[in-house]
């Protein structure tokens, strides 16, 4: 089953290692900085130029890869949990 990010992309619920709110995890310098370096080694993906509201790691291709996503980590959660149960 895959998980819906926003926009077009979508991931394997598989491959979903972590799903995140971008206001509350930012609050922690460590976030934040871990958030910056990932970006300039270019493992961050924006999926819309809106605001983010989650960011989710995940395993593409034996690498990490952060997406930036609209949806909030809630709504992701909960639609994770929901492929969960259809499996």
């Amino acid at each position: 089953m895959f998980l819906h990010l926003g926009e077009n992309i979508v991931v394997p619920i598989k491959d979903v290692i972590g799903i995140f709110d971008v206001e509350t995890s930012t609050y922690n310098s460590d976030t934040l900085q871990f958030l910056r370096m990932a970006e300039e080694d270019g493992f961050v993906e924006k999926i819309t130029k809106d605001k983010p509201k989650s960011f989710i790691i995940a395993e593409v291709n034996k690498k990490s890869k952060i997406y930036l996503s609209p949806i909030s980590s809630s709504t992701l959660t909960k639609r994770s949990k929901a492929l969960d149960y259809e499996l």
